[in-house]
């Protein structure tokens, strides 16, 4: 009998067999839109086997939605290293949006695809969730909040909160407005404008003060 590879070993190999799919899912993207992301050429791009990439990802959908997933891992690791440096919460907010927006833009038809798919629940995604924990991290904390509400805590949000709340319903005001461009009725200045209407009024009783590291 054959010696296996260590668990620690095995589970690097599969991220990286993982990360390997994704960057040839998103590569071919670039080149062909969502169309050139057929499951056996990424497969065969990416040296694995058509079964093998359907263990990782059971569906093209599910391939699309790991692609804009790795967009949002850079937009985090940008806000980590530059963080919005806007004193009011709505404009932390919204500079947030907007560099999603740009981010997502370069490859418009996977955002295409993730949006309608959102809409229609064809698939499992945290895009929303992921925005709003996001924004919720930039936005500051609520005056007055109680630290069991989750206001500001450091830690996990409470999602109740009315704070979080109005956090997230800006989150989807925006995936309303992503759609929109998508649509070809909105640019990106046009866009900016109508999140930062929005945001004022949704965020006007956080604190505005630099935001949380």
């Amino acid at each position: 009998m054959g010696v296996q590879a260590p668990v620690g070993v095995r589970s690097r190999s599969q991220n990286q067999r993982r990360k390997r799919i994704v960057q040839t899912a998103a590569a071919l993207a670039l080149r062909g839109g969502v169309e050139a992301m057929q499951m056996r050429a990424v497969a065969e791009r990416a040296g694995v086997a058509l079964g093998t990439l359907y263990r990782y990802f059971p569906s093209k959908m599910d391939l699309v939605v790991a692609v804009v997933t790795e967009e949002l891992d850079l937009l985090e690791n940008s806000i980590s290293r530059r963080p919005p440096g806007d004193p009011t919460a709505a404009g932390r907010a919204v500079d947030v949006l907007m560099r999603a927006t740009r981010g997502l833009m370069r490859e418009p038809e996977l955002a295409d695809a993730l949006v309608r798919s959102l809409i229609l629940a064809e698939v499992k995604t945290e895009l929303g969730a992921r925005i709003t924990d996001l924004l919720w991290r930039v936005a500051g904390r609520v005056p007055g909040a109680a630290p069991e509400d989750g206001a500001g805590a450091a830690g996990e949000p409470d999602r109740d909160a009315p704070g979080y709340v109005l956090v997230g319903s800006l989150a989807s005001i925006w995936i309303f407005e992503l759609l929109e461009i998508l649509k070809g009725h909105r640019d990106l200045d046009q866009v900016r404008a109508r999140l930062e209407i929005a945001a004022v009024p949704l965020l006007s009783g956080f604190e505005d003060a630099p935001a949380a590291g």
